[in-house]
């Protein structure tokens, strides 16, 4: 349901518009001076602002303001009295949306506000792959033009403003966290905290005290309290990546903390309620685990409420050359090496190459070539020429096993630069004969 913040200083007629506006069925935010409304903006994102021109203690220009500063896609609506004309079209070259004059047509009203949250969800499904917007927002660009991927992302826009709980599939390296983000910065809880667990990354016995801490004395060593991924990330995300390695016993315990919206810390005695949104990604195909009985089959409905599946590098065609020239731009800047471009033999290569390690061994390979050239880029630099590219299997085992051996065969630290769990590096080391 959208959400519009209307500031008015008259009693009367602000009491008459709130409950106007949600006889539309908006959630409406009243706010009676310049104060209250910037107060509202620092708390929580709206879907419109309908302010008075004309206010105490300050004008509708401030509120203006303060609510493109807040959010640059954010349409204001701009009430003016008769003779204001001039100063609403004033507010409009300054970002306004639009003006609406006194006595306000509430008919004219819902069909303005309807075209201006048309307007902003249209505009942030494009913002949301732009680097501005991403600087913005605090989260990385999402370089894209496949279908495949704006796919994905008006999914992500359009879950984004509920609570509703997400589950993000995809391969290793196609940016699972990425996405996770941006649905935190995109929703009502962007100002309150985003926890990120890896369930692979951490030994089986302590994923319990990970998620839902401990009380002091609860075994060997407990000196203290501990509070648990999940208490801290009160009103904000937790997002909880490789969910399809977590413990069959804890995955039940999970399980009542979705249902419940309460947990217990060990060795604790009283419930806690949590106000906390859930997003969990996965490279597994979770449903056949379920029915393999290797994940429960009742978790796995409460996690994929709302299923995003994020494109594989290798679907998402002339993605590859665009994200290629993306981390470039990034190489030259950070390496100061403004000469560096790719030649038609990369453009080749990239284009060929089967991307078992999705987009971060995309971002690896640009990196490695940008350090070691200072002009042109060729296929050769790019560090795969010599796989062969036309078998994705023998592209991963040789990736595989030059990580190994960069990291001298520490399986904790190539796991962790091949980003995949321990365990499925070891059942890949086994398949591909690498012991």
């Amino acid at each position: 349901m959208a959400s519009i913040l209307l500031v008015e200083d008259k009693d009367e007629l602000r009491e008459m518009l709130t409950h106007a506006l949600r006889r539309m069925d908006y959630i409406v935010t009243p706010a009676a001076n310049v104060a209250e409304a910037l107060a509202a903006l620092e708390r929580q994102h709206f879907s419109a602002v309908l302010t008075d021109l004309k206010l105490p203690s300050g004008t509708g220009m401030d509120v203006l303001r303060a609510a493109l500063e807040a959010d640059a896609a954010l349409p204001v609506i701009m009430m003016t009295a008769y003779g204001s004309i001039q100063d609403a079209v004033a507010a409009m070259r300054e970002g306004a949306y639009d003006f609406i004059q006194k006595p306000i047509d509430l008919a004219h009203l819902q069909h303005l506000l309807a075209r201006a949250i048309e307007r902003q969800q249209l505009l942030r499904e494009n913002l949301v792959l732009k680097e501005e917007y991403a600087q913005r927002y605090g989260f990385p660009r999402m370089v894209g033009e496949h279908p495949a991927m704006l796919a994905a992302a008006r999914e992500m826009q359009r879950i984004a403003a509920t609570d509703t709980t997400v589950l993000l599939l995809g391969e290793s390296g196609t940016g699972k966290e990425l996405f996770a983000r941006a649905i935190h910065q995109l929703s009502q809880r962007s100002n309150k905290p985003f926890v990120a667990l890896n369930c692979a990354a951490i030994p089986e016995p302590l994923v319990e005290n990970e998620l839902f801490g401990h009380e002091r004395g609860a075994f060997t060593g407990a000196n203290a309290r501990k509070l648990g991924k999940f208490e801290m990330a009160e009103g904000g995300t937790i997002f909880l990546d490789e969910i399809g390695e977590l413990p069959l016993e804890v995955q039940g315990k999970l399980l009542r903390v979705l249902e419940q919206r309460t947990l217990e810390r060990l060795g604790g005695t009283s419930s806690i309620t949590l106000d906390v949104r859930v997003i969990a990604a996965t490279n597994r195909a979770l449903e056949a685990a379920a029915e393999a009985g290797e994940f429960r089959r009742d978790l796995y409905y409460r996690l994929a409420v709302f299923p995003i599946r994020i494109p594989a590098l290798r679907e998402r065609g002339g993605d590859v050359e665009l994200l290629a020239e993306h981390f470039l731009d990034r190489f030259r800047r950070e390496l100061r090496k403004p000469r560096l471009e790719l030649a038609a033999d990369a453009h080749g290569a990239l284009r060929r190459h089967a991307w078992p390690g999705n987009v971060r061994e995309l971002q690896n390979a640009m990196e490695r070539a940008a350090i070691l050239n200072d002009g042109e880029i060729h296929a050769a630099d790019l560090g795969f020429a010599s796989q062969n590219e036309a078998d994705p299997k023998q592209a991963e085992r040789t990736r595989i096993e030059s990580t190994l051996r960069a990291c001298k065969w520490n399986k904790n630290h190539a796991a962790q630069k091949l980003g995949i769990s321990y365990r499925t590096l070891l059942s890949k080391i086994h398949a591909y004969e690498l012991d």
